[in-house]
């Protein structure tokens, strides 16, 4: 096949994936954009194979994550050539894991590893195997990325998104990936004895899946109520710690929050480092804030910067979440544990010298040590702080333990107007489906807003602008099968994709051979 149709294709996968993510949201897009990548990768070896999934990874992800230079560029203080090289560097790791999907799909296609007689499996089962298998790895391998999994192109598609409160995110990831797999049996593997069966089966799964959700989605909200407003400041990024700024940033949140009381909620909600001072360590803006927040006489829940210790050479300080009782007192304070690498903390800071040279912008805190659940009178509570909502495991642990309702609190401002607040909402959503509890997102620059246990979302701000958002939320009843048992669907995928190429291995040649007659 001629190289730069192959080329094309790989590139035109890599672009319809971007196409189905926000802010465009053209969710039909990823159930075909594998296909063009499949079809290039036919009668390839090894290494091309590899390198036309690098491709179409590539540009899939440089097409969602390019914010990461903004972030790190404006508000990292590192130079341009440096953050447009940590962006090229990210997007080729998280490419790697679509190589590593094309070298593996190739490798146990191709008809000559099986003997005379000996059938092949459909596209339609080793692609959702090996795609939900990769995409569990990227979770959790380095710190974990896993941000634009297939299945968030479909946080609207609410009848379908339904099944992850028993297979988690992976479950419609799977039906997303298998649907492109039956499209290239169809397209390509038209000898294929599989094809009917392969297709009346997907016809049939995606019927049964339909079928679950239109029931959960008419089952009623039953959890006990309570009224929550969201406070969303807009501050800048610029001026947020700038000493000059501090009293009009209280003020901002003082005055936003009056504006909220008459509407009685039970709890207030600010975001992430919503107070530009270190809670606790500063006393006098620390007692304005408490003799304000008395005044209100309801709970109050925000994000701060705390002194967590001083220790010989410097301080220790932790990203937090402080909720305080109508009393004023302290109730709970959470530290995030989930840290964003190269945003709050320098990984390798000490093993690479001139890592801390490039990075002198970029905070270091250190991590929290317990799944902590805020227990208030109505509702309790599960915090996570920004990054943390896209670890569908960390989320999990929380309810595990006890959370009825899920709270993250953020600070988008790093990302400026680009398509990251709109992913990091999107996110949120399969969070509260898979535990069937609600989500409260309070967000400095937007998006804030209100989901509930179906994935409905009820309220939302715009990004950038000063928003006051106040609903009723029903706590969760039940425990979901995913909070109960976890990640078991994506471990059977796992287990199936390692079975496929152990019975791959089993028929063929020694797996990296190459053929001289298939060039790249």
């Amino acid at each position: 096949m001629n190289n730069r149709k192959d080329i094309a294709l790989a590139i035109l996968s890599g672009v319809l994936l971007v196409l189905g993510f926000q802010p465009f949201d053209l969710y039909i897009f990823p159930w075909v954009a594998i296909v063009p990548l499949l079809i290039a990768l036919k009668g390839k070896s090894p290494l091309p194979s590899f390198l036309l999934g690098l491709l179409t990874g590539f540009t899939w992800f440089l097409g969602t994550i390019y914010w990461v230079f903004h972030s790190v560029y404006f508000y990292g203080n590192v130079p341009a050539a440096i953050s447009i090289l940590m962006l090229v560097v990210l997007c080729l790791y998280l490419g790697s894991y679509v190589g590593l999907f094309s070298m593996l799909f190739n490798a146990v296609t191709k008809d000559s590893n099986l003997p005379a007689g000996q059938a092949g499996l459909p596209a339609l089962l080793i692609v959702p195997l090996l795609w939900v298998s990769l995409e569990f790895m990227r979770t959790y391998m380095l710190t974990g990325f896993p941000w634009a999994l297939l299945a968030y192109s479909q946080y609207k598609s609410l009848y379908l998104i339904q099944i992850a409160d028993i297979t988690g995110v992976y479950g419609v990831s799977f039906l997303v990936a298998a649907l492109n797999g039956l499209l290239f049996d169809l397209l390509v593997n038209r000898e294929s004895k599989w094809r009917t069966t392969a297709s009346v089966l997907y016809a049939v799964l995606l019927a049964v899946v339909l079928f679950y959700g239109s029931g959960r989605l008419a089952e009623g909200e039953d959890g006990r109520e309570f009224k929550v407003s969201v406070i969303q400041g807009n501050i800048s990024q610029d001026k947020k710690w700038d000493a000059r700024f501090q009293k009009e940033v209280i003020d901002t949140y003082k005055r936003l929050t009056l504006k909220a009381m008459p509407e009685g909620p039970d709890m207030i909600v600010w975001p992430e480092t919503a107070l530009p001072f270190i809670f606790g360590y500063n006393e006098d803006l620390t007692e304005e804030t408490l003799s304000f927040q008395k005044g209100l006489e309801t709970y109050l829940l925000f994000g701060s910067i705390l002194l967590n210790s001083t220790e010989p050479g410097g301080s220790s300080f932790t990203n937090s979440a402080v909720l305080l009782s109508p009393q004023g007192d302290v109730a709970s304070v959470y530290d995030k544990m989930h840290l964003v690498p190269y945003g709050e903390y320098v990984p390798f800071r000490n093993l690479i010298p001139f890592v801390r040279r490039l990075t002198a912008g970029i905070g270091d805190f250190i991590p929290g040590e317990e799944y902590l659940v805020m227990k208030t009178p109505f509702a309790k509570i599960g915090n996570l702080i920004c990054y943390e909502i896209i670890f569908p495991g960390l989320v999990r642990s929380f309810v595990e333990k006890g959370a009825n309702v899920l709270v993250t609190i953020t600070n988008d401002a790093w990302f400026g107007r680009t398509s990251a607040p709109y992913q990091h909402f999107a996110i949120a959503v399969f969070r509260a489906i898979e535990n069937r509890v609600p989500v409260i997102r309070s967000a400095n620059t937007g998006i804030s807003g209100f989901i509930d246990t179906r994935g409905r979302i009820s309220k939302t701000s715009d990004i950038f602008v000063e928003a006051v958002l106040t609903e009723k939320v029903a706590v969760g009843t039940s425990r979901s099968i995913y909070t109960e048992y976890g990640d078991i669907f994506a471990y059977l995928c796992i287990a199936g994709a390692m079975l496929i190429i152990i019975r791959n291995i089993a028929y063929s040649r020694p797996f990296l051979e190459t053929s001289s007659s298939k060039n790249f």
